[in-house]
């Protein structure tokens, strides 16, 4: 799992007794949503752009339903172990470099259905990267983000609380067997988001009117948006890498 750290000291305290029972029934706050981005995809969704695509667990998920999947990662490591992976996909296309980087080439704009940010878009300028994404977006395609945010406000440490103790209650339920020894160490870079659910819906309200944001399980917050515009048409996966 990845959890950002907190300077609440009472969200630290029980972060430290409920260490050992996470430990034993661990589960992954990013892989949890996935379910939830294929239910929020357009119909028909013929390319995506997954951002911060680290070692592609997200970008495996997507490439089942949709035409073309590109990811995107500036980190050298996880572009490399993502392109590796997908070496031998012809419809899944890894690149090594930033979502602005990304957005820069104008033969880009406008050709996606869908944009995927899960745990990466904290790690990016916020005003830039949902400017970025609505003009990568075609009209009708779909922005669906799944972010940490800095908890400042009385119900940001609130939620964090019940995000602490709901968490091994989650894990428990998704991995019911102990484990025994503890697992690989995390090769995903890891950063704390410097803004918090207020400053991303008041910069959404004015990039992204009507997205849809809220608090979810596991110190995450969904942003949810469509363009407006037609919904994407439908599309064969021969015809998807337009």
């Amino acid at each position: 799992m990845t959890i950002r750290t907190t300077p609440n000291p009472l969200i630290r305290w029980i972060g430290r007794r409920l260490t050992q029972v996470n430990d034993r029934h661990p589960w992954s706050h990013n892989h949890h949503f996935h379910p939830w981005i294929l239910r929020s995809l357009p119909p028909s969704t013929g390319r995506a752009l997954d951002v911060g695509c680290g070692r592609g667990d997200l970008v495996a998920t997507l490439a089942g339903v949709v035409g073309r999947v590109d990811g995107i990662d500036p980190d050298q490591v996880m572009a490399y172990v993502a392109a590796t992976r997908f070496a031998q996909e012809p419809a899944v296309h890894i690149g090594r470099r930033t979502l602005s980087e990304h957005a820069a080439a104008p033969h880009r704009h406008g050709t996606y259905d869908a944009i995927t940010m899960v745990a990466s878009l904290h790690h990016m300028d916020l005003a830039e990267a949902l400017l970025d994404a609505r003009t990568l977006l075609r009209p009708g395609g779909r922005l669906l983000v799944v972010t940490l945010t800095d908890p400042v406000s009385t119900a940001d440490q609130v939620w964090d609380v019940l995000s602490a103790l709901s968490n091994p209650l989650i894990g428990l339920v998704k991995h019911p067997r102990p484990v025994r020894e503890a697992g690989e160490e995390q090769l995903i870079p890891v950063k704390d988001p410097a803004w918090s659910i207020d400053e991303l819906r008041q910069e959404a309200a004015r990039i992204l009117p009507g997205a849809v944001i809220r608090r979810r399980e596991g110190f995450r917050v969904t942003l949810r948006w469509r363009k407006p515009g037609s919904e994407p048409a439908e599309v064969s996966a021969g015809g998807a890498g337009r």
